[in-house]
């Protein structure tokens, strides 16, 4: 065996290092298994070129072994997390990269809500978060730099229309791009966690797969966080102290910034590894969806008067909407496209026919509403909503009905799915940037 073959089964083992699951000891396994294959193809008068790529085919896909390790070592698989020193050429450790955005971004929350007033702080904290997230990803995926100055100047522009933007007060207008402005901050994460290439939709599957990994290990680590806060604090207050001060203004919104770093590597270290959690539960959640909206809808229309709905109640079903959208993207990200239909299949279409029929009531209800009062910044946020989600909902409804039938590859949904998460974050830059002027900042 040659140098060159030397240097590119070391190549090949700082590669199979980087699996999580993979211990050393079984690395030295698989590459001694390499070399031997590699041997014997050498021996019946293959170039060393030839030898080494069919070797590394015979010996499997990585990722397959990773995910074979993964199941059958789980028990070493987080300690290899957290305790695994780099591999060899990686200058930097990347729980170390991690612990340090996510305490910069702690800290710039800190000080933020020491400078700004409360409505500020509260407005501006995912300006001081999600940038270090997209980092943290642009540093992993090591996107180019045009990628990364796009995300820069859209992040500069963002904090430009909260905070220099006239808005009157702390409401309308003001709320509506408070709350639609961390949807196009998440946008720079996902392009920064596709490595740019966002054109790519199995990239912005990953990225959807991401964010509901995301959302559940963020919500299990403030659930710890707020019981282990209540302790400590019930502890102060037994010993005669007052840790009101420290809690509300150090350490909640510090641990609140750093946990959206935390979550996100926890995400990365086992996603590849192990089953999604997200998708999977989506099979827990449609049925009972599917129950939920036609109690719903029978509620609706049993109340007869449509101009009568409470504007709350309008706001409600559209974030039920939003749900339903969110169940039958995650359970396309969880689905193999290439499997036949089944019944889980079939009770996506009826979830969808469920949440359209729900949307038409809620869609009447918000055009009677407009006629009889007129518009405002609020109404159009809602209605805008209301029609992008209708818009989805009825094309994923008939291409789930072809695939059902037969007559569609699933794949048409996938990308369907995917391609129209540019138009969530369209509208969401509308909100932001054009309703304000439009309804005089109001």
């Amino acid at each position: 065996m040659g140098a060159t073959t030397d240097a590119r089964v070391d190549e090949w083992r700082r590669y199979v290092q980087r699996k999580a699951a993979i211990a050393a000891s079984d690395v030295d396994e698989m590459e001694a298994h390499l070399r031997d294959q590699v041997d014997d193809l050498l021996a019946v008068g293959l170039a060393e070129d030839e030898a080494f790529l069919v070797a590394v085919k015979r010996l499997g896909n990585v990722d397959a072994l990773s995910q074979e390790f993964a199941r059958e070592h789980a028990d070493r698989l987080w300690k290899q997390h957290v305790a695994a020193p780099p591999a060899d050429g990686d200058e930097v450790p990347e729980l170390g990269v991690v612990l340090l955005l996510g305490s910069v971004a702690a800290l710039a929350v800190r000080l933020g809500s020491g400078v700004l007033s409360a409505e500020a702080a509260v407005g501006n904290a995912p300006l001081l978060v999600l940038p270090f997230l997209a980092a943290y990803f642009a540093w992993k995926r090591r996107i180019s730099l045009a990628v990364a100055v796009t995300g820069l100047v859209t992040v500069a522009a963002l904090a430009v229309v909260l905070n220099a933007y006239p808005f009157d007060g702390f409401e309308g207008t003001h709320v509506l791009a408070l709350v639609h402005a961390p949807i196009l901050l998440w946008c720079v994460v996902g392009i920064a966690y596709a490595g740019g290439r966002w054109r790519s939709h199995r990239r912005r599957m990953d990225f959807v797969r991401f964010t509901g990994e995301w959302v559940i290990y963020y919500a299990l680590l403030a659930l710890g966080g707020m019981a282990l806060t209540g302790l400590t604090a019930a502890a102060f207050v037994a010993l005669g102290l007052e840790p009101d001060v420290a809690l509300g203004e150090w350490i909640v919104p510090m641990g609140a910034a750093g946990a959206v770093l935390v979550a996100a590597w926890l995400v990365e270290a086992k996603q590849s590894i192990i089953e999604n959690m997200a998708p999977v539960l989506t099979r827990v959640f449609t049925p009972l969806t599917v129950v939920l909206l036609v109690a719903l809808f029978v509620g609706l229309v049993a109340g007869g008067d449509l101009s009568a709905v409470d504007r709350q109640l309008l706001m409600v079903m559209d974030l039920v909407l939003v749900l339903v959208v969110g169940l039958v993207l995650y359970a396309v990200s969880a689905r193999d496209p290439l499997a036949p239909a089944g019944w889980f299949d079939r009770l996506q279409v009826a979830l969808v026919v469920c949440a359209l029929a729900v949307d038409a009531v809620v869609l009447v209800a918000m055009v009677v509403r407009i006629a009889d009062a007129g518009l405002t910044a609020d109404k159009v946020a809602a209605l805008g909503l209301n029609l992008v989600l209708l818009v989805n909902l009825v094309r994923s409804l008939l291409l789930s009905a072809a695939f059902v039938r037969g007559r569609r590859p699933f794949d048409a949904l996938e990308r369907w799915q995917t391609g129209y998460l540019a138009v969530y974050a369209a509208w969401a830059a509308v909100v932001v940037i054009v309703l304000p002027p439009v309804f005089g900042w109001a």
